[in-house]
């Protein structure tokens, strides 16, 4: 079915299964002679898909009793700004860990509501490590980490103790490997990554730590609201959610979690090895911090980005243009982006340093 090898940063690539079942519910859905995008979501059918898509979530992630799993919409830009409206309280402050550009913005938006430390920060290095040696104030209301850094492609992957909640974003590698739920107090993550098409987000936070939450808060933004409504305070996306379900079942079907984290660690391996042996690539993330999901990478000048970018396009390579503030390559290996796409991006790449480096390069223009 699929034509073009699909490496943007998003929205994600998503299985052919399930991209033909959701077009199929669009015209009419499991015969209900409605289509998912015109059906009440007051209704049982589409109540069914709710708690079956959070089933789902607790399932693959192993999701604690004594946490709830919200579905809100605003994706992770209002998640910067919900986290501290209903956490950061008077005479407290919150830790962030700045990793980068998302990092940022989430530190840019908690500073309106309190008193934010940056606890350490890899701007010195255009944000190509991530810090491991820092000190949080045991009284900060909670620490915030990037836990993959979509533009610069970092990745933590070691959440060691910290002594206060610790709040998380993870939207760009949620679901793509096994976590442990109980380090975390909260996780959000945009579904367009690997969960679905924009338009949810995913919300997983322990209870107890919901109670913290101040008490006066606009109801659209107190996650207390969406738990007590089963996510459906007001109208929720309702084709985001059922298209997540229907990635979910997908992903539980390839192994779930684990399944698939021996598949991405096997894409991201295959793809650096190639960048750390062509002579007209370099990668740009330390090598112990390297992401799995956003391979970020340069060319050695200009010329060959520009010729190497028609060249991919040429083999059906699409996505693969770096950040427009960062330049180079960024190739994103989401969950369902086969093996194949990334064997077809690694030939390419070995194809025309051969070409680009035996010949005057008329072949390439």
């Amino acid at each position: 079915m699929y034509k073009k090898h699909n490496f943007g940063a998003g929205p994600c690539i998503l299985p052919s299964s399930v991209m033909e079942k959701a077009a199929q519910s669009v015209i009419n859905w499991d015969g209900m002679g409605l289509s998912i995008l015109e059906v009440s979501h007051r209704s049982p059918e589409f109540e069914d898909v709710v708690l079956k898509t959070q089933l789902l979530v607790r399932g693959l992630l192993s999701v604690p009793d004594h946490y709830s799993v919200l579905f809100l919409q605003g994706g992770a830009s209002t998640q910067f700004a919900m986290v501290p409206m209903n956490f950061l309280t008077p005479g407290k402050k919150a830790s962030y860990l700045d990793t980068g550009y998302f990092a940022q913005k989430a530190i840019k938006e908690a500073r309106l509501f309190g008193e934010v430390e940056v606890v350490a920060s890899s701007k010195d290095k255009n944000y190509a490590y991530i810090p491991d040696q820092f000190n949080i104030d045991p009284q900060s209301a909670y620490i915030h980490y990037t836990s993959n850094n979509t533009i610069e492609g970092t990745e933590i992957f070691d959440f060691s103790a910290a002594g206060v909640p610790v709040i998380c974003d993870m939207s760009s590698d949620i679901f793509s490997r096994k976590i442990n739920v109980n380090d975390f107090d909260l996780i959000y993550a945009g579904a367009q990554k690997n969960m679905g098409p924009a338009g949810m987000t995913l919300v997983i936070a322990k209870n107890e730590f919901l109670e913290q939450a101040k008490k006066e808060i606009p109801s659209m933004m107190d996650y207390r609201v969406f738990r007590d409504n089963m996510s459906m305070y007001n109208t929720p996306p309702v084709f985001s959610i059922y298209v997540a379900m229907l990635n979910l079942l997908w992903l539980k079907d390839q192994g779930g979690v684990s399944g698939i984290e021996k598949k991405n660690i096997e894409k991201a391996k295959l793809l650096y090895a190639e960048i750390d042996r062509n002579s007209l690539f370099y990668g740009t993330a330390d090598a112990a911090h390297r992401s799995r999901m956003n391979v970020t990478f340069l060319a050695v000048n200009k010329d060959v980005e520009a010729r190497f970018l028609k060249f991919a396009a040429d083999q059906g390579i699409v996505g693969i243009r770096g950040y427009r503030t960062v330049g180079g390559f960024r190739a994103s290996l989401y969950n369902a982006l086969p093996l194949s796409s990334v064997e077809v991006l690694v030939n390419a790449m070995a194809a025309f340093e051969k070409i680009y480096s035996d010949t005057t390069i008329l072949e390439l223009e």
